[in-house]
């Protein structure tokens, strides 16, 4: 398939060319030319087989790669989570189910995509015998860092290099990144917040002068974040696989509406959910749960895009976004498919901070979209009420959303069968979560993770527990606006 950008539909390429590139030379992100249409009866074939079929059906409708190619990749990326469900579904009610995206190598819903991507990247630079190697430059609010670099540790011809705000990600988060081994890995903070750290990666992408420097190394530059639509795609299969699993397991009915309640921050999770649902799965809404830094849920309600507010450290780090930069597909989508309006809405959010949509648009929103916010006093208690109403250990991310379905089904009186998205283990935030269950304090986050296993009766997942013993390998720190001076150095020093 080929796909287009944002800003200027003319614009076009191969999907797996697209990978490579990261984001368009115009500054817009790369989307499907086309929605293909979902084979319920195929789905419900391959579901059989569990997840990996189903993904790598979903990339093959999507990228140009041989289906047993595919099938190849899907199950090397999941073969090491700790579940062989993959995406296991817990139910609460008849009405409720939560889909733990938790399961993979560090313990967040980056992995269910981030493991295949490395993989994508390698096919497609054979595809299209490209002589440069990749660099890979991401911003992180705190799970996508760890991920990227554990998918793409040592895999050949790429190169990765991960800036997160120094103080807005939680202890676990920044161990798991400034441990991480690999010959062609390096991490550095920045004195910011995460809007300020992806604001200096995409800067370096529309830098036509820097990457002609970069070539000069040998590397063209790609991203491992969201924006890159082989990082999206891959999260579109579990949306679908959620809604066949419930078919085959007589959760519902064939062609009934379901929702989908997903912590929001860049808007990359949630927007695979609208992808699934634009390829004919029945979808019912789409709802978008945001912590105190709820520029989303102003959006949804009235149609204007306003990031120019106070900004808040909660304990969902990686909702602490401004920015919400996969929200310009979903307008792209909603104008018609008109990039200069979308060009002229993203210049305004840069410029000024700000942009209003039309209302017909926002109109149309309503319809697919519910959005509402909670703080962190509700965070905390629905991390209590669930452990203490169904032994459920939630972490503050997933409990944002869980928060904002029960406030979602008090407003509208909607019953209808909702998936809660899980996006991170609660042992990444093992501090918040034992605050909130018990109101203790605990300095130190191993005795933290300790205690939580004792009143849990969960057992410390491997990938924290070993994290102490780990030296940090990457202790670099830049100002805002400085990281192009350390993406030189890393190059130089990869060539050197």
């Amino acid at each position: 398939m080929d796909v287009v950008s944002t800003r200027d539909a003319s614009h076009k390429m191969p999907a797996t060319r697209a990978v490579l590139k990261g984001i368009a030379e115009d500054g817009g992100l790369f989307v499907p030319e086309y929605f293909p249409r979902l084979d319920m009866a195929k789905l419900k074939e391959l579901a059989g087989g569990g997840y990996v079929p189903v993904a790598a059906h979903i990339l093959g409708e999507f990228f140009e790669i041989d289906r047993q190619t595919l099938e190849k990749m899907a199950g090397r990326a999941y073969a090491g989570f700790d579940s062989g469900a993959v995406a296991p579904l817990s139910k609460f009610s008849d009405s409720e189910y939560v889909m733990e995206l938790t399961h993979g190598p560090t313990l967040a819903f980056k992995d269910m995509a981030l493991q295949v991507l490395p993989q994508l990247m390698s096919e497609s630079l054979k595809l299209h015998e490209q002589k440069h190697d990749i660099l890979v430059l991401t911003a992180t609010s705190g799970d996508t860092g760890k991920a990227a670099m554990e998918g793409f540790r040592d895999v050949p011809r790429t190169a990765i290099l991960v800036f997160y705000p120094e103080s807005g990600v939680a202890a676990m988060q920044k161990l798991q990144m400034v441990t991480q081994e690999g010959g062609n890995i390096g991490v550095c903070a920045v004195n910011g917040n995460f809007d300020d750290a992806q604001t200096g990666v995409k800067a370096l992408f529309s830098d036509a002068a820097f990457a002609r420097e970069a070539a000069e190394h040998g590397y063209t530059l790609s991203s491992a974040n969201s924006i890159n639509i082989g990082r999206l795609i891959p999260q579109v299969a579990y949306y679908v696989y959620a809604y066949v699993k419930l078919l085959l397991e007589g959760g519902i009915r064939e062609g009934e509406q379901i929702n989908f309640c997903v912590p929001t921050g860049n808007f990359g999770n949630i927007l695979a959910a609208y992808y699934a649902a634009r390829m004919g799965l029945p979808v019912g809404r789409l709802i978008c749960a945001s912590n105190q830094n709820n520029v989303l849920t102003e959006f949804f309600r009235k149609g204007r895009y306003n990031a120019r507010r106070e900004f808040y450290k909660t304990m969902s780090p990686s909702m602490d976004i401004l920015i919400s930069s996969n929200l310009e597909r979903l307008l792209f989508e909603l104008a018609g498919r008109d990039g200069g309006a979308v060009k002229a809405w993203m210049d305004a959010l840069s410029e000024k901070g700000e942009y209003t949509i039309p209302e017909k648009m926002a109109q149309e929103l309503e319809k697919s979209f519910y959005a509402d916010c909670c703080d962190e006093t509700e965070t905390a208690e629905t991390i209590k009420d669930i452990f203490t109403s169904y032994g459920y250990v939630m972490d503050p991310h997933t409990a944002v959303a869980q928060c904002v379905y029960e406030k979602y089904v008090e407003t509208t009186g909607d019953q209808s069968v909702t998936v809660v998205m899980s996006t991170a283990s609660p042992y990444k935030f093992t501090q918040d979560v034992l605050r909130a269950l018990t109101g203790k304090d605990v300095p130190d986050a191993f005795a933290a993770a300790e205690e939580l296993s004792r009143l849990t009766k969960l057992a410390v997942p491997g990938q924290i527990s070993t994290l102490k013993e780990k030296p940090a390998l990457h202790n670099g720190v830049v100002e805002k606006g400085g990281q192009i001076g350390v993406v030189r150095k890393f190059i130089e020093g990869k060539r050197n």
